[in-house]
């Protein structure tokens, strides 16, 4: 076996001589190393087309898939708001200005759909006659939720909801206290403060989440509600701005609440004001 080597750089050759006296010539692996980096950038530029076709589509779950790698990027980028992300997606109420996240496989209300469908419809006809903004145009009921999710087949116990209040502009939930003095006033008005001698309430925590930059101040509740007919868990958070009250509660029957705990606490942090 003799060796060759050419004029070209790293161009080498081994030349094997058999015992018919046939040379065989075989290429070393140094000459297919280019050949390599250039299979490795078109095999990287093929799986980043795909990728950003994945997440065009979501196919079959792919998108949600690769987002899941970085799920804290893809959220601030909201990204959860058109594929799950983590097993829960993202809900933003541009109209209401609020956000948050639900379990990916949770219905939305189809009253409420059906309800904002038809608002968004009435709103292109023209105003009657005579109207002076209010015209008898019937106005959603203030302890109505704005949206609301829950499991599909449920029967209603187990859901989330927000519910957004008109208050006077200078409402303070801060008024009331520290956030277990929040907690039970939430409590003592659930239960009628105490004129409803069938339903108790619970308070079991409180705390307070503050958001710097919007200047936001979120309590966020948990307590029990049982009466002779039911047994309730439920998670809230409360906070006011510019004349609002926003209140969102989660509800469970209290047979299932290990089941949804960790679901309900994640549903709870991730509610904000946008």
């Amino acid at each position: 076996m003799m060796v060759c080597k050419s004029n070209f750089p790293r161009q080498i050759h081994v030349i094997k001589s058999s015992d018919d006296g046939k040379r065989s010539f075989s290429p070393t692996a140094d000459q297919f190393r280019p050949l390599q980096s250039v299979f490795r950038r078109r095999l990287l530029n093929g799986v980043s087309a795909a990728s950003l076709l994945a997440v065009g589509a979501n196919f079959g779950g792919v998108t949600s898939f690769v987002l899941s790698y970085s799920p804290e990027t893809a959220r601030s980028l909201k990204l959860d708001a058109l594929y799950p992300i983590g097993g829960y997606s993202r809900y933003i109420d541009t109209n209401e200005g609020f956000e948050f996240v639900y379990p990916e496989n949770w219905l939305g209300d189809q009253t409420l759909l059906y309800r904002a469908a038809g608002k968004a419809e009435r709103s292109l006809d023209p105003p009657p006659l005579g109207d002076d903004g209010g015209g008898g145009r019937r106005r959603r009921n203030v302890n109505e939720p704005a949206v609301a999710f829950g499991p599909p087949g449920s029967t209603g116990e187990l859901n989330v909801s927000v519910i957004v209040s008109p208050v006077p502009l200078d409402f303070s939930i801060e008024a009331f206290g520290g956030a277990e003095e929040v907690g039970e006033a939430i409590v003592r008005t659930i239960t009628g403060s105490g004129k409803r001698t069938d339903v108790k309430g619970t308070l079991i925590g409180s705390s307070l989440r503050e958001d710097s930059m919007r200047n936001v101040k979120y309590y966020e509740i948990e307590f029990g509600v049982e009466s002779p007919n039911f047994q309730r868990h439920n998670v809230a958070v409360c906070c006011a701005r510019k004349g609002r009250l926003f209140t969102l509660n989660a509800q469970a029957p209290e047979s299932v609440w290990p089941q949804f705990k960790s679901q309900f606490y994640t549903i709870a942090h991730s509610f904000s004001l946008v």
